[in-house]
């Protein structure tokens, strides 16, 4: 739907008394996609109530320096004040000022750059911080007093895989032709098939790999140890020499099933000892800040669980063992930035 058409279904709407929010929603149903944002909704809906006709782009003035003034610094200001998320097409279709000009005007003016938002796992609390720095210090000083090492670490976690796969925004992009449009890429809701998987490595390589299920499925604390622990920690003593360490430390989330006082009973009767694991800590975790990213990334599309785990389990099997213990040491790298930022989510500041 182009610029004209849609402003010509907005006059209409208006003038027939339906509320902005109203009209956005319906765009939403009509349009496939480039709908317009709500605020350009809003803010044509507004001028067309006050007498606006026209349905085509305002006649623009030419941009000399000269068009660069308070007023229309003021403008442009209020405008993003209004709305941050406002594209230069809206801040155009709002005024008589030319995109060079608002470009200046943002740039040179008022100083200012568009940044995408950062998503994090979880709105930090100030405990949540400190039980970060305290539990990233203590982690720090197990290894540092060369009380652990980092060959001795096993590390857990589970994940939902999808059985078909969204590729991602950047991997999607393609060349179109004029006039065509580019394919539809469906994301994934709650209904689409996904199974779970519990997945466990070491700096050596992975050790283990369950595949729980799909979503009606879920791990208490007894599942966890019969399905999981048991059979990995069998794993690790078949392949371990006679003359080894018989060290192993556990790193896990603080699911109630990693933490219940049978897992913690069974950990110590077996002599492993777990890692304390802050809260919202995902960035800390080589599962979720390496493995399970990797994994996606290389999976294609499946019609059933057998050959979904088939995949994942060749993916494992052809990871070098140096990305394996690169993934521990990077752990560590990890913690220090914990610390050092008192806390703070620090995926954006990683290189």
């Amino acid at each position: 739907m182009e610029k004209t058409e849609y402003r010509s279904y907005i006059k209409g709407r208006t003038l027939l008394g339906v509320k902005p929010i109203d009209i956005h929603r319906e765009l939403n149903d009509i349009m496939e996609e480039e709908v317009p944002h709500y605020s350009t909704v809003t803010r044509l809906s507004k001028s067309f109530n006050e007498g606006r006709m026209e349905v085509e782009d305002l006649k623009r003035t030419s941009s000399p320096k000269s068009a660069i003034n308070d007023e229309s610094i003021k403008q442009i200001r209020d405008l993003i004040e209004e709305d941050p998320h406002i594209t230069y097409d809206e801040m155009e279709e709002q005024t008589t000022l030319s995109r060079g000009t608002i470009f200046n005007i943002i740039k040179y003016s008022l100083g200012l750059k568009k940044i995408t938002s950062r998503f994090v796992p979880y709105i930090l609390t100030v405990q949540n911080k400190q039980k970060r720095v305290e539990y990233s210090q203590q982690n720090l000083n197990y290894f540092r007093d060369g009380a652990g090492r980092l060959c001795d670490i096993l590390t857990e976690n589970e994940v939902f895989i999808y059985q078909k796969q969204i590729g991602r925004k950047q991997s999607n992009k393609l060349w179109v032709g004029q006039g065509q449009k580019p394919f539809a890429i469906k994301k994934p809701n709650n209904y689409d098939k996904k199974y779970l998987f519990s997945i466990l490595f070491r700096s050596t390589g992975w050790v283990y790999i369950h595949l729980v299920g799909d979503r009606q499925q879920s791990i208490d604390n007894q599942y966890y140890i019969n399905n999981i622990l048991v059979p990995a920690l069998q794993v690790i003593r078949d392949q371990r020499p006679k003359s080894g360490t018989k060290i192993i430390s556990l790193l896990h989330d603080n699911a109630r099933a990693h933490t219940h006082e049978n897992v913690l009973a069974f950990l110590k009767q077996n002599q492993v000892t777990p890692i304390k694991h802050p809260p919202y800590s995902p960035d800390l975790s080589p599962c979720h800040y390496w493995l399970f990213d990797f994994i996606k990334q290389r999976l294609g599309d499946h019609t059933n669980e057998e050959s979904l785990f088939e995949e994942v389990t060749k993916i494992l099997n052809k990871i070098p063992i140096s990305e394996y213990k690169k993934a521990f040491e990077k752990r560590i790298e990890r913690l220090e930035l914990c610390v050092k930022y008192q806390g703070e989510y620090f995926e954006h500041l990683l290189k």
